[in-house]
């Protein structure tokens, strides 16, 4: 009998015949959870959830962040006398079960086979869902293969580099091609094929399923194919950085990116002009949709493939990396009933994503919202969502004149390109609707200035905007590896700390390690700024738009800038001194003065 039917058994006590050991054993362990702290509804809703999507109890609590998943599995290693190991043995674990095992059922209920010299186990997460262990011991024969605890992102590391290793990699599929192989490139794949499961002979085809299945695994969010005079480099952006992940004969060039137009369906003849399409496939359980864009330089046709996962869920505003107070004060804000919120940042700073939360939070079936994008990022139910299209004349403006005829209570505006798209906005927000849109300015009070340099009066912009946000991103440290370090004078200067910071607050820098790629850091958090448009600002606005102006009276009137709120985020441990001053310091406006001295 394994540990975990052991542990069910000896929790159980005294089983009546209308309980099952598994029922007993899981009341005990409530009572520990509530004992750690999590409330009991949060229990019983993890509990209805189980069996959704292969989600069970424990996946359910870790969903619902009722705990920190290291300290709930903690509880769970106590509760069922398992061991737990915050890291597993990649380096050495034996690969033959990916011939047998699916990575989607592996996926599914997060465990992991570890097959290596030192010993074997099944990594699991939820060791209140023993079916599917049970089921891999017998696909893998090895009916006493123990059990071991370990956390979400560690299985999925696993799962990831055991299926990478199974398939060749990318460098090796690049030295089997030879010119001949552009004869193969018009062999077609369905757009919804699960790149996985895709079998052809083809080494073009190959590669490209490689970069894009391994782009997806990597995190990223943009591949990039730049040709150079001797060489092919394929580049991907992951956590906002641009990362080198090949390089190709130059060769290779025409055929693959003949190969990505015909997945896109673009005209693989036309190489001098600029083209766009649009890809979407399937890989595992997750839909992708990939932008492409193509453009002529001097040494062949650059292509950017922008990732779209469309089965990423919908953050909440909770989830943004905001402080409490400022969820209030947003809450507050987006509850508005007419009015315009702007978001503003340059391009990839995360604007759409904040905004979709704060919709999330308002959409209700008694509220009319209707949305104009380019393109449409996240699909919400209960929201219509329009795609522009130039190419039959749809763009913003006359779009936005269609949807004020479709009674809107919310409108949301992907972004405000030209003067004529800012007037209607305005316009919409003067008869009664709450307008949400983006702007690409550096900061807040820029906004202002960006409005009227357009051709916005005054007086409309201070009648119309409630309130404006600027964010940026910054990369998250790995909690698996990140390490405490005391940082030097000059980077307190920098940050405009005094020493005495290091009394009383902790400072930590990357390191890395195999669930981070090395990199130190993992995911990505916003840093905020927001502006209220209050009436004090409003007489400013009215007698000049100058940005340092209108800055300097928001910061005496509260506003906490970019770089405060990223400096609470390094001294809370969630990201580092560097990555702050690499997003904020563009908007030290003393720094600015001096270099142009």
């Amino acid at each position: 009998m394994s540990k975990i039917h052991t542990a069910l058994k000896a929790s159980a006590g005294t089983v009546h015949s209308s309980s099952t050991p598994r029922d007993m054993a899981l009341s005990s362990l409530d009572k520990k959870l509530i004992a750690a702290g999590i409330a009991p509804e949060v229990i019983s809703e993890a509990h209805s959830m189980k069996g959704n999507n292969g989600s069970g109890f424990i996946d359910g609590l870790i969903r619902k962040k009722a705990l920190d998943e290291i300290q709930l599995l903690k509880i769970l290693a106590q509760h069922f006398r398992l061991d737990f190991r915050s890291e597993l043995p990649m380096e050495s674990i034996n690969i033959d079960f990916t011939q047998n095992v699916s990575i989607q059922y592996l996926k599914k209920y997060k465990i992991v086979p570890l097959i290596t010299s030192q010993g074997s186990a099944i990594a699991i997460n939820d060791p209140t869902n023993f079916q599917p262990v049970d089921d891999l011991r017998r696909l893998l024969q090895s009916p006493d293969l123990p059990v071991i605890l370990s956390s979400q992102d560690a299985i999925i590391a696993a799962i990831n580099m055991a299926y990478d290793m199974s398939r060749a990699s990318a460098k090796d599929y690049f030295e089997e091609m030879n010119e001949s192989s552009t004869d193969d490139l018009i062999s077609k794949i369905d757009e919804t094929t699960d790149l996985l499961d895709e079998t052809s002979d083809a080494p073009i085809i190959k590669l490209v399923n490689l970069l894009v299945s391994g782009a997806i695994k990597d995190r990223a969010s943009d591949i990039h194919v730049e040709p150079y005079s001797g060489n092919l480099k394929i580049r991907y952006r992951i956590d906002g950085i641009l990362y080198d992940t090949l390089n190709l004969p130059h060769r290779i060039q025409s055929p693959l990116v003949s190969r990505i137009k015909i997945m896109a369906k673009l005209n693989i003849a036309e190489k001098r002009l600029p083209q766009d399409g649009r890809i979407e496939i399937k890989i595992a359980d997750r839909l992708v949709d990939i932008r492409v864009s193509v453009i002529p330089t001097a040494f062949g046709e650059r292509v950017v493939l922008r990732l779209l996962d469309k089965t990423a869920n919908i953050l909440k505003l909770s989830d943004l990396g905001m402080h409490d107070q400022r969820i209030k004060l947003l809450n507050r804000l987006i509850k508005s009933p007419y009015g315009i919120i702007l978001v503003t940042g340059p391009t990839g700073s995360g604007k759409t994503t904040t905004l979709y939360a704060a919709l999330s939070t308002i959409n209700h079936p008694e509220i009319n919202i209707i949305t104009i994008e380019d393109p449409i990022e996240y699909q919400m139910d209960g929201v219509g969502q329009i795609q522009v299209n130039p190419k039959i004349d749809l763009t913003f403006a006359t779009g936005l004149r269609s949807i004020v005829r479709q009674d809107p209570d919310v409108i949301l505006i992907g972004e405000i390109r030209d003067r004529e798209t800012a007037e209607i906005a305005i316009q919409s927000s003067l008869t009664g609707h709450l307008v949400f849109s983006t702007l690409h300015t550096n900061d807040a009070a820029s906004a202002v200035t960006r409005l009227i340099d357009m051709g916005i009066e005054p007086f409309l912009v201070t009648s119309s905007i409630i309130a404006i946000i600027a964010q940026r991103l910054v990369r998250m440290l790995c909690p698996h590896c990140k390490e405490v370090y005391v940082p030097d004078e000059e980077t307190l200067a920098n940050l405009g700390l005094g020493r005495s910071v290091l009394q009383n607050n902790i400072f930590y820098r990357k390191k890395g390690c195999n669930l981070c790629m090395q990199t130190g850091f993992r995911g990505r958090t916003a840093i905020f700024e927001i502006m209220i448009v209050d009436d004090e600002i409003k007489r400013l606005v009215l007698k000049t738009s100058d940005a340092n102006q209108i800055n300097e009276l928001a910061l005496k009137r509260g506003m906490i800038t970019l770089q405060k709120d990223g400096i609470d985020k390094v001294l809370a441990g969630i990201t580092t001194t560097e990555e702050v001053l690499r997003v904020t310091r563009s908007l030290n406006r003393a720094d600015d003065i001096v270099l142009e001295a």
